[in-house]
């Protein structure tokens, strides 16, 4: 019996600490505190939607997307600015787990099946590419890959045409390459504020913020990003205990965002916004505890066309919670 007393008192004390704990841990610095696991069913979630590429199949194309990158060329990329593609014109990526000096790619094995690494054989510059930032590395398997300012360059497996840009973003570590070598979107033109509408719809303000509250004529006060992209949370995910429902093919249609400088969110509560480690070991952006995504169905900055999804995501209230349609 005193045993038994004592297995019960333990166990209290443990939901005493758990719901204590509440998610201050989420705007801790990373590998602090945040034992955040993934909601169980998510893989079979993931694929109740379609992400651009199928349910796991090799996209058509993949000929062109294993073979020389021939004439690298500069393409404009909306919401991301200026990204290098191949001949054909598909997007080609850099890692952010690799390194340039020296040029070393941290990518092999199912990464490879996934990112296959583009040939230094037949690649040249092309128009708004500097021929001298153009080199090569040595694979583990002796191939040579080629680099662009001493970043490993790839391309993506399920970016099924060209212009698919289905990459960016993947894992918070994968980017679409910029003529410089760094992230296309680093270097990126913002889209200005009030295009394509009343400036209020399309997140006026939202460019000289990392975060700001917009008002959307639907939805009224929502988040949007730097770029204006309005922010969703996600049903299957979990504020506490924090979990992610978002993982895998998911993943290439809701972009995790990232963590923002607290002194540069314009209309949102500071307390609300933190951040939480991702199981790849990314950070991603939070509100009011709450996982928060871009949809890469957004095309224009304020568009809300994720909003209800599945009915499952929604855009993001400057409170954190679930905005609703007007009337």
């Amino acid at each position: 019996m005193k045993k038994a007393r004592r297995d019960i008192f333990a166990g209290s004390a443990i939901a005493v600490l758990l719901l204590t704990a509440g998610c201050g841990s989420a705007d801790e610095s990373p590998g602090k505190g945040n034992a955040v696991k993934p909601v169980s069913d998510s893989k079979q979630l993931g694929s109740a939607y379609d992400y651009g590429a199928g349910s796991g199949a090799v996209p058509a194309g993949e000929a062109g997307k294993n073979g020389p990158a021939g004439q690298l060329k500069v393409k404009e990329v909306p919401a991301l600015g200026a990204a290098v593609t191949d001949s054909e014109g598909f997007t080609l990526y850099r890692f952010d787990k690799d390194t340039a000096k020296p040029p070393k790619s941290n990518c092999e094995g199912d990464c490879a099946t996934a990112w296959p690494a583009v040939s230094a054989d037949d690649a040249s510059a092309g128009e708004g590419i500097d021929a001298t930032l153009l080199g090569s590395v040595a694979r583990a398997d002796g191939t040579r890959q080629l680099t662009l300012a001493g970043w490993p360059v790839y391309r993506y497996a399920k970016d099924a045409k060209a212009g698919d840009t289905l990459g960016e973003g993947v894992g918070g570590t994968w980017h679409a390459l910029g003529a410089d070598g760094k992230p296309a979107a680093a270097g990126g033109k913002k889209p200005a504020a009030g295009a394509h509408g009343e400036d209020a719809a399309k997140g006026k303000g939202a460019a000289a913020s990392e975060l700001s509250a917009v008002q959307n004529a639907q939805l009224g006060t929502i988040v949007a990003d730097a770029e204006g992209r309005t922010l969703y949370r996600f049903d299957k995910d979990s504020a506490w205990p924090m979990k992610f429902g978002c993982l895998d093919a998911c993943l290439d249609t809701w972009k995790p965002a990232k963590p923002v400088d607290k002194s540069k969110v314009s209309g949102i509560p500071a307390e609300l916004v933190g951040s939480v480690k991702r199981p790849d070991g990314s950070e991603q952006l939070t509100i009011d505890c709450w996982p928060v995504y871009s949809f890469t169905g957004d095309k224009e900055p304020g568009d809300i066309s994720g909003h209800n999804k599945q009915g499952l995501w929604f855009a993001v209230t400057d409170k954190g919670k679930k905005a609703k349609s007007a009337g």
